[in-house]
């Protein structure tokens, strides 16, 4: 009965829909991400609008319409309707999506989390009830539990990323040889400012591979931090 097509069904699928977008978009708010609560309820309800139209059409191409259907030959795709939909998404996350400083992007997790929650959408207003519930609790478990998780993992690799702040460019030699002592391997080295500007002092971002005797990034961070001409050191987690 709850995969007929009929307005209390409409009304449960659009209900479902919206109840789901905002329990993914809810941990995003209390983060402060770009797209809170009502983004991923309104998402998830305009997804689920997008099949219902879709459904409504071709039930009256097929029904109501029949006859001029017939004489005008017209064919009509159900997914084509979808298929604009998880378009638009793509245009939406890309605007979501920017360069920050110290060769970071930022809004990649809010954007896949859109496309996810739009099919998730979809699949509400498609009546498939059983992949709403279960992609609702992968999508709350990959937002909220796995973030923190992601976190420690990425510290317990060898590669490293580190924002150094320091008084000149000379002081490079200094803090290229600290990381040297400790035997890592420097794949890259960015400098973003060579001199003071704007009571900002000199940076540059390193990429770095540690050794298997001193992997500790804790250790590398207070090995640089030591230094004098070193004004702060901060890793970069992506």
């Amino acid at each position: 009965m709850l995969h007929d097509f009929d307005f209390l069904t409409a009304v449960l699928r659009l209900v479902l829909a919206m109840a789901a977008g905002g329990a993914v978009g809810y941990g995003r708010s209390k983060k402060e991400r770009a797209a809170g609560l009502r983004t991923y309820m309104l998402i998830s309800i305009g997804a689920a609008m997008t099949v219902l139209l879709a459904l409504y059409e071709y039930e009256m191409l097929m029904g109501s319409w029949a006859e001029i259907t017939n004489e005008v030959g017209n064919k009509f795709d159900v997914s084509r309707m979808v298929g604009q939909a998880i378009t638009g998404i793509g245009f939406l996350g890309a605007g979501i999506i920017i360069k920050i400083a110290h060769q970071q992007v930022k809004g990649l997790t809010t954007a896949t989390g859109l496309f996810a929650t739009v099919c998730m959408g979809i699949a509400a207003g498609a009546g498939f009830y059983e992949v709403v519930i279960i992609s609702l609790i992968l999508i709350v478990l990959v937002l909220n539990v796995m973030s923190p998780l992601e976190g420690a993992f990425k510290r317990r690799l060898r590669n490293i990323t580190l924002h150094v702040e320091f008084n000149s460019v000379e002081d490079l030699s200094a803090i290229t040889g600290t990381m040297q002592q400790l035997h890592a391997q420097i794949f890259d080295i960015d400098i973003e400012r060579t001199e003071w500007k704007d009571d900002k002092p000199p940076c540059a971002t390193f990429i770095l591979k540690l050794s298997k005797e001193n992997h500790s990034h804790s250790g590398m961070l207070s090995s640089l931090a030591e230094l004098n001409c070193v004004h702060s050191v901060q890793e970069l987690i992506a």
